[in-house]
């Protein structure tokens, strides 16, 4: 019977490996991964709360003030990482900046319409169809980059969309009088200083120059006489920023808001090239007393450079009316892009 009984096998044959090892590490995922996730999630969304406390050394501050709505990019990037770490707490970690960006830039993204701003009224349909009202006002705006030589186009280009006011500047010596001769017929009132310039179908009332602490005209101020009453508005071509070199545009637009307070009209509107994005530190004090609507498709509406606008430079801001339109478009070959608003008076 010894004989025929089949041999004792060896413990280690047919034996199934052992696979515990590989499923726990694969459970485990990367954990330093998740950590590196977690803490980028953290600096990003610290950058984009404070973005204006970062101090301005080499132009540092010019630049995150300048595309800190970009910095959104970010979080795609991070969440892709966090999925790969496969660890809980990075995605949670990812969440902390998608949703301080979605609180600080969403507003300002959605359509004019959707904020309530945005007026169904008669001026409304008027303002799509070129038409002026007496109950709206509209105004263009464009830095038309005197070096492209254009002004003229940009100013026939501004006015064929019907406009009611067209603000330029960046002009050199010989714009104001050459556009003024273009505009003649349709824009009888204007008053010109320095690189700045005003045209309107209303009487242009009380204008003077602003040198707003330049020492030379950048700025005028000015009354428009509408069937309303009076509008006051401020055309500006702010000093010119650059990394280590704002200290003139800076002042310029603290004296801005310095002059603000002392107007005595309900209705005001600060028009032109600021030089300083939206969200630039240096516009606090004038966006803490004058409103710049939505666009009217939303998004950013960036208005420089124009070919492909990263940001936006050139603004019009409120207070006292309510905004029918708002639109950004191409006028002439400067490296601006042309702002038009229709405001019900």
């Amino acid at each position: 019977m010894s004989l025929l009984s089949s041999p004792p096998r060896s413990p280690s044959l047919g034996a199934p490996a052992p696979t515990g090892a590989a499923p726990s590490a694969r459970r485990r995922g990367r954990p330093v991964l998740a950590v590196v996730v977690v803490a980028l999630s953290l600096v990003l969304a610290g950058v984009l709360l404070f973005h204006r406390a970062i101090p301005d050394v080499a132009g540092i501050g010019l630049l995150v003030d300048s595309i800190a709505p970009w910095f959104g990019l970010f979080v795609p990037v991070l969440l892709v990482l966090g999925m790969i770490s496969r660890r809980p707490r990075a995605l949670v970690g990812v969440l902390v900046p998608a949703v301080v960006w979605a609180l600080l830039f969403g507003p300002g993204i959605v359509p004019l319409s959707w904020t309530g701003a945005a007026s169904p009224s008669a001026g409304a349909a008027a303002a799509a169809s070129g038409t002026a009202t007496a109950t709206t006002l509209t105004v263009a705006s464009q830095n038309i980059e005197a070096s492209s030589q254009t002004g003229d186009i940009s100013a026939r280009t501004l006015a064929a969309t019907g406009t009611d006011v067209i603000a330029l500047e960046e002009m050199d010596s010989d714009d104001f009088d050459a556009i003024s001769r273009t505009l003649a017929a349709s824009y009888p009132y204007s008053f010109g200083v320095g690189t700045v310039g005003l045209w309107s179908k209303y009487p242009v009332i009380n204008a003077q120059p602003l040198n707003l602490g330049l020492g030379w005209n950048r700025a005028l101020a000015a009354d428009l006489d509408t069937p309303q009453g009076l509008v006051s508005i401020y055309v500006i071509h702010a000093a010119s920023a650059r990394p280590g070199e704002v200290s003139a545009r800076d002042s310029m637009l603290a004296a801005l808001a310095d002059t603000l307070p002392n107007d005595e009209n309900e209705r005001v509107i600060a028009v032109g090239d600021f030089n300083a994005a939206s969200t630039d530190r240096a516009m606090a004090g004038i966006t803490g007393q004058l409103a710049e609507p939505n666009q009217t498709d939303g998004m950013f509406g960036n208005t420089w450079p124009s070919t492909l606008p990263v940001t936006r430079l050139d603004h019009l801001l409120q207070r006292g009316m309510t905004v029918d339109s708002n639109t950004t478009f191409a006028a002439g070959a400067s490296d601006h892009r042309a702002i038009i608003t229709t405001l019900t008076l």
